[in-house]
């Protein structure tokens, strides 16, 4: 158990950035692994992302959900306070090919491939 410090507030949180009330979402369906997942993706005024939301098709309270969701909401807290999502990208783990091993890489590489084609 780790001890608690109560020498103040944590300083970082004063640095978040607030999402509008009202903002872009957008629903991605993909799989990975076997299992079919739902991302909700919010986006800042900017059209940065500023969220992720991972659910997955009819696994309601399984232990793959949690890893997914807990994933989910630290990268958007880390979105928040300025990581990049490239940065956030390129830290996960990968398979030996370079594809993503989890289903936030595999996320965050549709958005990435999205991002780098030409507007309609």
């Amino acid at each position: 158990m780790m001890a608690s410090s109560t020498s103040g507030c944590d300083r970082s949180m004063d640095s978040r950035k607030r999402l509008p009330q009202r903002r872009l979402h957008n629903l991605v369906d993909f799989e990975h692994a076997g299992h079919r997942y739902t991302a909700g993706l919010g986006f800042f005024d900017t059209g940065e992302l500023g969220e992720i939301f991972i659910n997955v098709s009819g696994r309601s309270g399984s232990a793959v959900e949690a890893m997914a969701r807990d994933a989910a909401i630290l990268t958007s807290i880390c979105l928040q306070h300025g990581a990049s999502m490239e940065t956030i990208r390129h830290a996960l783990t990968r398979n030996t090919d370079g594809s993503a091993s989890g289903p936030l890489g595999v996320v965050l590489d549709l958005l990435a491939s999205a991002s780098d084609r030409p507007p309609d």
